[in-house]
């Protein structure tokens, strides 16, 4: 793992065996990681970052298996798609000005064997203690392919006392507890709100001194947010996911025209920012 902070902020760590994904998220002392309190999921490439406090799905495929159409093998995308344990290559890493940054390149081989890279840039700003992350995904085969992407923010629901809420314009009445659902959890995704950025917050924490955790994301590229929560021991998680696409199966989106390509040499950028208020 790199050890990644600035002057202000959380401190991160990230992870350069699977994508550079954020593992540790250290804010007053506690990791909002949620550890080993998670689901299995079956799938051994993602099984140490679904530990961590982010990690991100595509570029090939969101969600769940599904069948590779025409495939004359019958193989399936996998669970959360390709990129799980393709390692980065770092390109820099640097403090200035009490901000840090840091640059990679993923090369990823995706599940019908074809090329693509993800270049990565996380920030944090010294001065507000706001974290970014700017990704592109490049086509860097000779086919055309639909990009696809979700970043999975899981938080330990150790941390929430009764207090805690989602508050956010996409939210049904604006916002409501972090209990939303029948338990013992529950998953809704909704599409997202804002002319550039869609905002949420989640909080406030006792745990944390009462701050709250601010995301924020590009709706451009990613129109949906998707949240779920589990409690069923020994799982104790929340998820905040901002997404490219609606919950619905690979084959409804190709109907209905939602799986728009990227041609050889184009790309697809996506943004996300959290912070702590």
């Amino acid at each position: 793992m790199i050890e990644f902070s600035a002057t202000r902020g959380p401190r991160l760590t990230l992870d350069p065996t699977s994508v550079l994904d954020i593992g540790a998220c250290i804010v007053h002392g506690e990791n909002l990681a949620p550890g080993r309190a998670i689901p299995d999921d079956g799938d051994p490439r993602i099984d140490h970052s679904l530990e961590g406090f982010l990690f991100t799905c595509g570029p090939d495929h969101l969600r769940h298996p599904e069948p590779i159409e025409g495939d004359a093998a019958g193989r399936k995308y996998p669970l959360h798609g390709a990129f799980a344990a393709h390692p980065a290559t770092i390109v820099s890493n640097k403090r200035e000005n009490g901000g840090a940054e840091c640059h990679a390149v993923v090369d990823v081989r995706m599940t019908e064997g074809a090329p693509a890279r993800l270049e990565r840039r996380w920030h944090i700003d010294g001065k507000t203690g706001e974290v970014q992350l700017d990704d592109r995904i490049v086509n860097t085969g000779d086919t055309p392919f639909p990009p696809m992407l979700m970043y999975h923010m899981n938080i330990g629901a150790r941390l929430f006392d009764a207090d805690v809420r989602l508050s956010g314009a996409m939210l049904e009445a604006g916002g409501f507890p972090w209990t939303f659902g029948k338990d013992p959890g529950g998953v809704f995704c909704v599409p997202a709100e804002g002319a550039e950025w869609a905002e949420l917050q989640l909080g406030p924490m006792a745990s944390l001194g009462g701050l709250s955790l601010r995301v924020a994301f590009r709706t451009d590229t990613l129109p949906f947010l998707q949240i779920w929560r589990n409690q069923a021991a020994p799982a104790h998680v929340l998820g905040i996911e901002p997404c490219s696409h609606r919950w619905v199966g690979r084959a409804e989106l190709g109907r209905s025209g939602e799986l728009t390509e990227i041609a050889p040499g184009e790309s697809r950028s996506y943004g996300l920012r959290f912070s702590f208020v």
